[in-house]
């Protein structure tokens, strides 16, 4: 169905059904912080490491509340080898669209105890924020979205469907099959990702474009076996030493990518200040920022490489002896525009090529994703700006995000004609993926509200 078909679902102006729908959610806040932290406390951590009864039993919870919020068709789905998801569905209204609301459940390993001021899977508030691993990201994603069933009610007026994934923070490894298996069931004309972050407290975002993502592990080899440092050192330099030769060559003395073929989208009409942004980075006192250009830009729409792994004797059991072989796992954020297969051909070129003082090298290839740009005048792209402004009083701002998530190309694949959009339950204070992560909960109640508003918008056609 067109999202510009449905007949508008309150007879209410727009000012007085926001005043009644913002009402609502305030009064609906405090029971879904309490499921909020009920999820947070189910270390449902995806990594094939630790338990996956507790990811189990985060989709039940799921599915409880999801059938609180009105929808009687609940069910847990996977794919052979995959993760439990949760799909919650209600049909559509005759002539209304159909909108497919996506989170995921699963969660980050919190790491250590130490690192963290709270235990990471006991919710605790302290200054207005909720902390705990998945508090932000993204149980407050389910939660905005169960929120908004709630407030709408009966009045609901377009086709709801709910998709909690349970291992994207493992990749999505099944992501693609489990689409195809269950094309028809999830099939929609407007599709909501909440897993992405607003601008700032208090200012929201709507996110039209991603960076990619390739990584690798490289190896360097320069002998058959560790020898002696004191009889061989000076004639042969370690492979750690030539591997941290190797990684250097990624950039330039500025800082920026120096991989050849890897390719920059337009820079952002909006920056960063710059003291803003060591702040909610926590960058150290004199450490120089890298790069050169806008901070958005380096952060959205030019390349990033960094290294995420590095296997190399560890200090606490070193010999002195020359290391014959080391590795690090490189991970490359890409573009808009880029394309991973070329961007996977551009950087084992470069490291191949830059072998340090004849070093075998090998580059062994990994993950592969594509990059997200959004059209930004579509109609649901309209309501979703008119629904953000109306929760949080002032217009959303266009951001990208330099995170990926590479299964919204195979959305894209499967529905070429769904509309995609990203909206944002984050903060840049919000720390996903590392200790003390949290949500605020103003701006929680302010994305349940939004994604009401959007809804019944949707349901309008306005």
């Amino acid at each position: 169905m067109s999202v510009t078909d449905a007949a508008p679902s309150s007879s209410l102006s727009s000012d007085d059904r926001t005043v009644a729908l913002r009402a609502r959610t305030a009064a609906a806040f405090g029971a879904l912080r309490t499921d909020l932290e009920a999820l947070v406390r189910i270390p449902s951590v995806s990594n094939a490491e630790f338990d996956q009864a507790h990811v189990a039993a985060s989709a039940d919870a799921v599915v409880a509340l999801l059938r609180g919020a009105g929808l009687d068709d609940v069910q847990v789905l996977s794919v052979p080898s995959g993760a439990p998801a949760v799909v919650g569905r209600r049909p559509a209204p005759e002539g209304a669209p159909t909108v497919l609301l996506y989170a995921h459940h699963d969660v980050q390993p919190p790491g250590e105890d130490a690192d963290w001021d709270s235990p990471p899977f006991e919710p605790t508030e302290r200054g207005g924020r909720l902390y705990g691993r998945g508090a932000a990201d993204d149980k407050a994603g389910v939660i905005a979205h169960v929120g908004a069933l709630r407030v709408l009610g009966d009045e609901l007026g377009v086709g709801v469907t709910v998709f909690i994934e349970g291992e994207e923070e493992i990749g999505s490894p099944t992501f693609t099959q489990f689409l195809h298996t269950y094309q028809d069931l999830l099939r929609a004309d407007v599709i909501v990702v909440a897993d992405s972050s607003n601008w700032a407290i208090g200012v929201p975002g709507l996110t039209t474009s991603l960076r990619g993502l390739v990584d690798c592990v490289v190896e360097v080899a320069v002998l058959e076996h560790a020898v002696h440092s004191g009889m061989f050192g000076g004639a042969i330099l370690d492979a750690p030493t030539l591997l941290a030769r190797l990684i250097t060559s990624l950039h330039d003395d500025e800082g920026d990518v120096a991989v050849a073929g890897l390719v920059q989208a337009p820079d952002p009409t909006v920056d960063y200040d710059e003291a803003t942004f060591r702040a909610d980075a926590s960058v150290l006192d004199r450490v120089r920022l890298a790069g050169t250009g806008p901070i958005t830009a380096r952060l959205w729409t030019r390349p990033a490489i960094g290294v995420i792994g590095f296997d190399a004797p560890r200090v606490a059991s070193a010999s002195n002896t020359i290391t014959p072989r080391a590795s690090a796992k490189l991970s490359v954020r890409l573009a808009p525009g880029q394309d991973p297969d070329a961007a996977m051909d551009a950087l084992r070129t470069h490291l191949l090529a830059h072998a340090p003082f004849g070093a075998h090298v090998t580059v062994t290839d990994g993950e592969k994703g594509k990059p997200f740009r959004a059209p930004t005048d579509s109609t649901a792209m309209q309501a979703a700006r008119w629904a953000f402004a109306q929760s949080w009083g002032t217009d959303p701002v266009d951001i990208g995000v330099g995170g990926s998530i590479p299964f919204i190309a195979d959305l894209l694949e499967v529905y070429p004609d769904a509309a995609i959009l990203v909206t944002g339950v984050e903060d840049p204070d919000g720390r996903a993926h590392g200790a003390n992560e949290s949500v605020h909960l103003g701006e929680l109640e302010k994305v349940v509200l939004a994604e009401a508003l959007l809804l019944e918008r949707l349901a309008s056609g306005s």
